[in-house]
Order: C-alpha cells, then structure tokens, then sequence
C-alpha cells in the first residue's frame, strides 16, 4: 500500500506540475511578478515593443510581466530606477537607441553608467526612421524636400519630441549629410510633435516608423522616405533616404537589459525566453504590420551592437553641436 504523502511534499509536486514547461527547464525561475520598466509615456514605439513582448513572456517565465511607465528627462529617469533596483531579474529594462546617445547629451543629469550599470540581456527588434511631411507640402521626394530646403535655407521647420529625442537626432544626421539648414521645434512629446505638423504650422517631422504608420495610413502625414539601409516591408515602395542621401541609416531599436549584477543564469533564462517570444511568425508579423522587423540578439551580441550605436551617435551629437537646454 502506498504511503500517503507529506503535506509540504505534495505543495511541491503541485506547484511543479503547474509550472510551464519552459520554466520547469530554466535554471532560474522569477519567484514574484517581474516589472519592465519603459522609461517613456504611454503610447510611443518604447511602450507599443514592451507590451508586445510583455504579454507572451508572461506564460514562459510563470510569472505576470507588469509594463512600468517611468517617463521624463529623455528615458534617463526610468533608466536610473532600473539600474538601482535589485540584480534578481524581477526588473527590466526597455532600451532604445536612445541608451545609445543620451549619455552624449545629458552629460550632468546621468547619474549611471549605461556600460556598467546594466547587463544587456537581449536585443528585440528595429525600426527606421521615417521622413514624414504635411500633405500639402509642394515636397513629393526627398530630393525635392532638400531642394526646397537648399533654396531657401531656414524656411523650414522640423518638430521633435523635444531635444535629445529620437526625432531631433535623426532628423540632425540628415542635416549633416544633405548639408541642408532647417530649423528645429521641439515639443514635450511626440504626440504634439506629430499634432504640429498635421495641422500644418512645422512642415516636417522624421520620427520612428513605428510611431507614425497610423497617421500616415490615414493621410495626416506624407511619407517621403525610410531611414533603413533597405526598403521597408510595410511599405515597399517607399524608397530609403539613403537612396537620395548616400550612406544615411537612422534606426531605432529595442531591447531589455537587467541592472548589473545578474547572474549568469538569470541572464541565460531570460535571454532564451526573449528568443522564444520574438522569433515565431505571429510575433514577426506584429512588428511588419507596424512597420518594424524583429532582430534578436543575445546578451552578448546586444552588448556589442550597443556600443557600436554609442560610437555612432556620440559622433552626431559632437558634429551637430547638440546640447542640453
């Protein structure tokens, strides 16, 4: 006759048994809700990819995936709480290219080490900038747009989200390399950046694609012309910038980093959950409707590519003079 079970045994088989498959292999496992922190307001390309990958690694991990909201200050507020919370893997954070060149611009208000007070867990997706105009701009090209803009040096006006945004480098890069002058508007956002622009008083606005795909669907806004080294495949026949302007590439990017400290086995199961998320056609598809592509990375490789867009975009920063105001 068998023997009965121990109480706190039989606890222990149940919970096991109720555990993904996913977890049960991992060598280490959340033990309480894990917190994602998007240092940026609700409803930009940060929050769209956090939520996104949110909702699918919660079954994997066994544990609620809770978007955190900690916008102000470029990304740097939500990115300093982040690197002062516990190295136990139950807080993450979105990073963007914005990681990247912060450090450049707001020298006196980072109080982190963006190289040594995180360790880069996975690299998400992409997605390029997008050269946008009211649509009752004269400017069909961008060849036209850097025509209009050479003839009368000045005239034009770009909004942003304010400085030091995704937007303002971007839009900097492409003043540097068609060698034109147009003149910066930066806004608290890019939602009244984008506002502006549609309702006609700045003529130009070069955001994230993913940001402005419904404004552009319905007409608010012109595309002119794609960031990425290569066509888009929300929008085939939109040609690169770099088709008119040699050499100009603006992406933006998305991954999760976890403050410094974890452990190599956080490290490895969160990395591998992240792989499990992002590379399956439903998710795949999710990014090329919105007019992004999924490109994972793991730790290693992420920490690398990090680097290399500091490289990058510092360079921008100092050739553009940008500074904080």
């Amino acid at each position: 006759m068998a023997k009965t079970l121990k109480p706190a045994l039989a606890g222990m088989i149940v919970v096991a048994l109720a555990l993904p498959v996913f977890v049960q292999a991992a060598d280490w496992a959340p033990t309480k809700p894990v917190r994602v922190i998007v240092p940026f307001p609700p409803g930009g390309s940060n929050d769209i990819v956090g939520r996104l990958v949110a909702n699918d690694l919660s079954p994997l991990l066994g544990q609620q995936v809770v978007i955190d909201n900690r916008g102000g200050a470029g990304g740097i507020i939500g990115s300093e709480i982040a690197a002062n919370a516990q190295p136990d893997g139950h807080t993450l954070l979105i990073a963007s290219v914005a990681f990247a060149y912060n450090p450049s611009i707001y020298k006196s208000q980072v109080r982190f080490n963006p190289e040594k007070s995180f360790t880069p867990i996975a690299l998400i997706g992409t997605g390029p900038s997008a050269l946008t105009v009211n649509p009752k701009m004269a400017a069909k090209t961008t060849k036209e747009l850097i025509d209009m803009a050479k003839a009368k040096p000045g005239s034009l006006n770009y909004a942003t989200a304010g400085i030091g945004s995704f937007q303002h480098l971007s839009t900097e890069l492409l003043k540097l390399q068609a060698k034109i002058n147009i003149v910066h508007i930066p806004f608290k956002g890019g939602g009244p950046a984008m506002a502006d622009v549609i309702a006609g008083n700045t003529q130009i606005t070069m955001g994230s694609l993913l940001q402005l795909v419904p404004h552009i669907q319905s007409n608010r806004l012109r595309l002119l012309a794609v960031g990425s080294a290569k066509r888009n495949s929300a929008f085939p026949n939109t040609p690169t910038v770099a088709e008119t302007v040699p050499g100009y590439e603006a992406n933006n990017w998305w991954g999760i980093l976890a403050p410094a400290g974890v452990s190599p086995a956080i490290v490895r199961t969160l990395e591998a959950a992240v792989a499990k998320v992002v590379n399956t056609p439903d998710m795949q598809k999710k990014f090329d409707t919105q007019g992004a592509e999924v490109a994972y990375m793991n730790s290693v490789n992420y920490g690398k590519f990090i680097k290399a867009e500091t490289t990058k975009w510092s360079k921008v920063v100092r050739d553009a003079g940008i500074k904080d105001e």
